[in-house]
């Protein structure tokens, strides 16, 4: 039998009844659903020490279980004495149970670490139904050592869903576990 994680498990047999139940859809193909999230990470200071994107680029993987790639700059800046093409950031997209993993590591061990937590803003969504976090200390994992870092940095967690407006994804992600702020 294979494996499946725990949140996916929990989103096959109660969100999609609650959710179903919340919005009055005929048909459960009409719930939404988390289709990816992506993960990244800008190196600015990568443009003077190109070890730092590979610190960055060890870091995702092991945050996310799944190999993380460089991004590389579109353009010229002459001011930031960037050339196109430059490595300048690491990203990694998680889709299926690498997906559902990730998710459920964040909000059960990586939040809570966070100083002074009293949850995430409901601010991060863009009108389509997808939503972005910011993370400022990549110290709150607990895969990463902190004797072993470099440097502190933060990350961009986007959530996307096949939610059509930012109530139905907000409904979603918290039925997911994510804890927002209350009013």
């Amino acid at each position: 039998m294979a494996y499946v994680s725990r949140l996916k498990k929990d989103y096959q047999e109660r969100i999609v009844g609650a959710l179903k139940e919340e919005f009055g859809y005929s048909n459960i193909m009409q719930v939404p659903k988390l289709q990816k999230i992506v993960v990244s990470r800008g190196v600015g200071a990568a443009v003077a020490d190109k070890k730092l994107i590979e610190h960055a680029v060890d870091e995702m993987t092991m945050i996310t279980g799944q190999k993380a790639i460089p991004t590389m700059s579109k353009k010229d800046v002459a001011a930031f004495k960037l050339r196109k093409g430059m490595p300048i950031g690491a990203k990694v997209t998680l889709r299926g149970a690498n997906m559902y993993e990730f998710l459920d590591r964040l909000v059960t061990s990586a939040l809570p670490r966070v100083r002074d937590f009293q949850g995430i803003k409901a601010t991060g969504f863009d009108g389509r139904g997808n939503y972005s976090l910011g993370v400022t200390e990549q110290i709150i994992f607990p895969e990463i050592n902190i004797d072993k870092i470099n440097r502190i940095n933060g990350m961009d967690i986007t959530f996307v869903t096949s939610a059509g407006t930012d109530k139905e994804a907000k409904s979603l992600l918290t039925e997911l576990g994510l804890p927002f702020k209350k009013k």
